[in-house]
This record gives C-alpha cells, structure tokens and sequence, in this order.
C-alpha cells in the first residue's frame, strides 16, 4: 500500500467530511476512495470515521492521525522536491490559463528579486483544478478566482480587477466610449470553461442577466479567436492586440476578484504573496477590495441596442 497517497485521500476526506466531495476535489470516483479509507484503516487497525446515511465523522483515532498525517504529507512532499532539484528549493504557483504572459513575467522577476534562491514553477490551472493541486500538494500556493471555498485553504489579500468588454474591431459598439451590458444582447458570449471556474461562471452570468444581457450562446475557452472572428464577444482587461478592440462597461459592472491561496504557510508562500499584491496591482490593473466599487447602472435612452 502507497501509505502517503492514502493519508492524502484521508486528510481530504477529514476536510470535507462528505465522500461524494472529497472525490470531486481528488478528481475521482466515490467508490474507489471509500475502498482506499478501509484500506487505510485495515492496514493501521483502526475506524477513521465513523459514517452514517446522514453524516460523516472523525473518530477519535481519526482526529488524532489529521495533524500527523497532514505533517506526514508535508515532509515527504519537500523530500521530493529537494530530490528532484539537488537541493534548491522550488516554489510550484497556480495561475489561470488566460493570466496575460506579461503578468506571469512580472510574478517571476518580482519573486526572483525577494528569494534568489528559490525556483519559481508556474503551473497554468483554473480556479477548481489548484484546489485540488493544493489538497494534493502538487502546487504550494495558487492564484484563484472568487467565489471559491474549500475547507483547510488560507486566503491572502483580495484584489478585484474590472473587467472591460472584448470586441472584434469591426464591430459596431467600438464606437461609443463606454458599453452598457445590456448593448450585448444578441450576442454570444466566450468566458473560462465553467468547470475550471464554476463560481466566477455563474456569478459573472448573474451579473449579465441583472443589467439586461442574456447570451444567445457562452461558449467555454481561454482563446480569443471567436473573439477575432466577430462571433462572440469577452470580458477581460485591457490588451492591445491586432483585431481586437476594448472598451470598458458603464458602471464596471463586471469584476473579477482574485486573491492567493495555500495550505501550508511557508516563509516563501508569504513572501510569493506579498509580491503578488504588489505585481497585480502594478501590472493588472487590480486594486484592493471595496476600493473601487461598482456603480449600479440602469439603462440610458439612445443606447445602442
């Protein structure tokens, strides 16, 4: 029996206290990680949990092994790390797929300036995916999308970032220097794929459908050729890119809020932290939250439709 990949499956099931949510986050089926918790209970000999139709819950033994095993966990994660790396130390960072590059740039040579003597490894994930890459321990500290909850995850500062409109250049709405929501209607609409962002997803949607936008189609990705195309339309920060024109949304009424998360805090998680605050707010536009907030627009005569 792999004893560390079965004291994962444990920790993550002593979280959720739910089977049917622990195998979601593990991105497996129930079945399987109930038979690896007997396992795990046969081999150390005793019950973990006890379970009923109604609820799931630690057991004394169970409460006592969390701690050990989430040290367990810790430990042989490092071990590997130093293996791998000869000894230098290697922070592994969750960012979303469509995090500009330039931005990325900036997180590597801000961290690199503070902890020469750490390795920065990006890893390009959604929102969802760096929770269980967290539980996991696969990635140290990720940059996440709100509203995202997971028992165990620590959250740094929050940061909202406006998000403007994406059209093709020909299209007629380039024209007029602010765009209301509900001047999309008709439209379809690209956003980042619903299972990688499922709360930003549907708190974006509900957002558009109380300003008078209703998509005809949302359509799921990171790249923006629809966008070019003139067959749908995005929402995101300014760019500058051949094709595309932004503007931004009367009243800001989408906007995105992001912050960092992590399990375990180490000084180089805290330090990672730090710089992405000040790099986000330098080079993405983002500001603290509750600094800037939306104004509630209504629709104005003359408005393009």
């Amino acid at each position: 029996m792999d004893l560390v990949r079965h004291l994962r499956y444990f920790t993550v099931v002593a979280e959720e206290l739910h089977f049917g949510n622990a195998a979601i986050r593990l991105g497996m089926a129930q079945p399987p990680l109930s038979q690896r918790i007997k396992r795990l209970e046969e081999e150390l000999g005793v019950r973990l949990f006890d379970r009923s139709a109604r609820q799931v819950r630690l057991t004394e033994a169970g409460r006592l092994l969390l701690g050990e095993a989430r040290e367990i966990i810790t430990r042989v994660d490092r071990l590997h790390e130093l293996a791998r790396h000869g000894g230098g130390a290697v922070l592994k960072v969750g960012v979303p797929p469509d995090l500009a590059a330039a931005v990325i740039a900036a997180l590597v040579a801000g961290f690199r300036e503070t902890n020469p003597e750490v390795r920065l490894a990006p890893a390009e994930i959604w929102t969802a995916d760096q929770v269980t890459a967290l539980a996991e321990g696969t990635i140290d500290v990720g940059l996440v999308r709100h509203p995202v909850s997971a028992p165990g995850l620590r959250f740094g500062q929050v940061l909202v970032q406006p998000q403007g409109v994406l059209l093709a250049a020909g299209d007629p709405l380039t024209s007029v220097g602010e765009v209301h929501l509900a001047d999309l209607a008709g439209r379809e609409l690209l956003m980042p794929p619903k299972e990688g962002e499922p709360g930003l997803h549907a708190e974006t949607l509900s957002e558009c459908r109380r300003h008078g936008y209703v998509p005809a189609q949302v359509h799921q990705g990171a790249g923006l050729g629809l966008v070019l195309a003139g067959a749908a339309v995005a929402f995101g920060p300014k760019v500058e890119q051949p094709g595309l024109a932004w503007r931004p949304l009367l009243g800001s009424p989408i906007a995105w809020r992001v912050s960092m998360a992590w399990r375990v805090a180490t000084a180089a998680v805290s330090d990672f932290s730090a710089v992405a605050v000040r790099t986000l707010k330098g080079s993405a536009g983002m500001t603290d939250e509750g600094a800037t907030p939306a104004r509630r627009v209504s629709r104005r005569p003359g408005m393009l439709a």
